[in-house]
């Protein structure tokens, strides 16, 4: 076999692998969460566990919208952020699933960041919370830097003067972050 059919050949396994490897690891990815969810309730037959539980969620959320059974949700949160271990998780993912859906969703702000005085070194971030009068520090902003490959990131106060708005949406912003720079900006007119 010639040198240029064996370079021809490696070329289009790698482009195949190229398209192969992300939708076979996102199909993957979707199906043991949906498999995961579904196993929940051990019904046996697939995917009416997931049914019931998308179900039972929205019903709970249609409950706790009306002004006669609000008050017994809030009375069950009352008494469950008492529990002291509880209160930091029940809080916690409270709020960030709150950041992402809903009402005052937080990572809808997408900013540039100095890292230092000299503006060289910039970081993507979203900005949470406007005003941290509360800590004594008026000039700063609260901002989430995400990491790039992984579902984590720090969150920094930060002078407002080293914070620039992006003018991208914040779907595009963490894209562009999580991918390591390498999408997100192709959304961008």
């Amino acid at each position: 076999m010639s040198r240029f059919t064996l370079n021809r050949l490696l070329t289009y396994f790698f482009r195949g692998l190229l398209f192969v490897v992300p939708f076979a690891l996102t199909v993957y990815v979707i199906y043991q969460s949906l498999d995961w969810i579904d196993s929940l309730i051990p019904i046996d037959i697939p995917g009416l566990g997931l049914v019931v539980i998308l179900c039972a969620v929205t019903f709970l959320g249609y409950l706790a919208s009306f002004f006669i059974t609000r008050p017994f949700f809030d009375f069950f949160e009352r008494y469950l952020i008492k529990i002291p271990l509880v209160n930091i998780i029940y809080t916690s993912l409270k709020d960030l699933i709150g950041a992402f859906v809903g009402d005052q969703k937080k990572f809808d702000r997408p900013v540039l960041v100095k890292v230092d005085e000299s503006g060289i070194l910039l970081k993507v971030g979203f900005i949470t919370n406007d005003s941290l009068e509360k800590l004594d520090r008026e000039e700063y902003i609260s901002v989430y830097m995400p990491h790039s490959y992984a579902w984590s990131g720090n969150q920094f106060l930060v002078k407002k003067e080293y914070v620039t708005p992006l003018k991208m949406s914040s779907t595009a912003a963490m894209k562009f972050v999580v991918s390591g720079g390498v999408s997100g900006l192709e959304d961008l007119k």
